[in-house]
């Protein structure tokens, strides 16, 4: 079968690290890449990335085509996938652009700066019956899909609380300062654990979040209690505005009736369970990080021509939708917001 020809439009962290995914596999060739910086089209000038083993480098920048215009790329005859690595608030316009020109969308988290926005991309790309998918790496992340299948198994009976913890110091460049433009860490960091909370419990009815504003306009550090009627009791803290020098830390402690699950992932074994009357074990994951797995699944939905259902562009807006009411709280004092 034929590989499917890929464009990367954003050559920024997390480009690069889905261009590391894509040199890997054998069934995708990307032939188009768009950034209006020409040292990162020529891979001279790389960012780094915020987890060990992310935007790492290896991909061949001599065998490509290089388009300083997004459209151009887009308007390339032979881009069957538009991979959009942009800003945030770029998504839409690209999307938009992508989906008129009949191009399988890949978009980066959030999948909009707006849960307006990110319900008009669903639309348009079921208006222009192409394939699309935001890029949630948590829902494909080595111990983390072990929880989801734990969760709807109900294999250690049901869930009486989830804590959920992602931390970090401050990243650099002037978008990641641009509260408008990023969000603070409410947006771009913490979604994450709103949209998993969301893959495993559902919608929560409201949430109660505290928190501050000390890099930019909007929260860099919250806390979150998402309020499920009859359990379970959830919590998430998420937060960038660590000293500098501080670990970037990601971590769960789901309490079951019969057993207790933690992932840490600076542990040698991150994910170990507890169960009443045996060891605790450590449990086994696959190798690497969520992002190739995402990719690759996307890329498996264009050749069968499945849309996605892992994770969904109506998905995507309606973590944006939580994230929108979590931050209203945060301003509000606390006040519980209806999602």
């Amino acid at each position: 079968m034929a590989k499917i020809k890929v464009g990367v439009v954003g050559l920024g962290m997390m480009g690069f690290t889905h261009l590391d995914a894509y040199h890997d596999m054998e069934d995708v060739e990307v032939i188009a890449l768009a950034d209006a910086n020409p040292k990162r089209l020529s891979g001279e000038e790389r960012p780094g990335g915020n987890i060990e083993g992310q935007a790492q480098g290896g991909f061949d920048f001599s065998k490509v085509r290089k388009y300083t215009d997004a459209q151009a790329l887009i308007n390339d005859p032979d881009v069957q996938v538009v991979d959009i690595c942009v800003p945030t608030p770029g998504h839409l316009e690209w999307c938009k652009a992508a989906f008129a020109a009949k191009k399988h969308v890949l978009v980066e988290k959030p999948l909009a700066r707006t849960a307006a926005d990110a319900r008009q991309i669903a639309e348009l790309a079921g208006a222009a019956g192409v394939l699309a998918m935001p890029a949630h790496c948590m829902r494909f992340w080595p111990g983390w899909t072990w929880l989801k299948a734990a969760v709807s198994s109900a294999k250690y009976g049901k869930v009486l609380s989830a804590s959920f913890k992602r931390t970090a110091s401050h990243p650099a460049g002037p978008f990641y300062k641009d509260g408008a433009a990023c969000g603070g860490a409410a947006l771009d960091l913490h979604i994450h654990d709103t949209d998993f909370v969301m893959h495993l419990f559902g919608m929560p009815a409201s949430v109660s979040s505290s928190g501050y504003s000390s890099i930019t306009s909007e929260p860099d550090h919250l806390f979150t209690q998402y309020h499920f009627p009859g359990g379970p009791v959830v919590t998430a803290e998420g937060g960038w505005a660590m000293t500098q020098g501080y670990p970037f830390v990601m971590q769960y402690t789901v309490n079951f009736e019969k057993a207790t699950a933690v992932f840490d992932i600076s542990a040698e074994n991150p994910l170990r369970l507890y169960e009443a009357g045996k060891e605790p074990v450590a449990i086994d994951l696959p190798k690497g990080m969520g992002y190739a797995a995402e990719i690759a699944y996307f890329i498996q939905c264009v050749k069968t021509g499945k849309q996605p259902e892992t994770v969904t562009l109506a998905q995507g807006a309606d973590a944006l939708r939580i994230i929108e009411a979590e931050v209203a709280s945060v301003k509000a004092g606390g006040k519980s917001v209806a999602v």
